[in-house]
């Protein structure tokens, strides 16, 4: 069984994520109840609740329902930011990420972190929807792209 501390952070981080969606949907005051209906679902929505469904957490949902409710009623604006390394972050690299978040946002931001080593090195933002790739990853297909279409009709010798 998980611990209590590292429950909340799951309850939160699924709420966060839920507010998120909804807010992109403009359904932020709607009743989780409408949720049931799958179709009306957005893709963020049902990743959502398959990675509660995945991690074993969907015990969770009426906490997190809970805490939906508790967030709105406090019309808490924070944004999801989710941010994908390489390899985990320390504190000091946190730290600098959510500051200029939430310079650029112009919010205060939570923060959910993803290690992905397939992006090689470099970061990913991803908020309000939009994507934000520095990863090594896509500056090697940027290189690719350019020099295949510098070259067209073969390679130069």
């Amino acid at each position: 069984m998980a611990s209590k501390h590292g429950e909340s952070e799951k309850i939160e981080a699924y709420t966060r994520a839920l507010m998120d969606a909804a807010r992109a949907e403009d359904r932020a005051d709607c009743d989780l109840v409408q949720w049931q209906h799958a179709r009306k679902f957005s893709p963020e929505v049902i990743a959502t609740i398959a990675a509660m469904q995945n991690g074993d957490d969907i015990d969770l949902v009426e906490a997190v329902s809970k805490q939906y409710k508790e967030f709105l009623d406090a019309r808490d604006n924070t944004v999801l930011v989710t941010v994908t390394t390489s390899v985990p972050m320390d504190d000091e690299l946190r730290a600098k990420v959510r500051a200029k978040a939430e310079k650029e946002i112009k919010a205060s931001v939570y923060l959910v972190e993803r290690v992905d080593s397939s992006i090689i090195g470099g970061i990913m933002l991803e908020a309000r929807g939009k994507r934000y790739d520095a990863s090594v990853r896509a500056q090697l297909a940027n290189i690719r792209k350019t020099l295949s279409s510098s070259f067209i009709g073969g390679e130069e010798k």
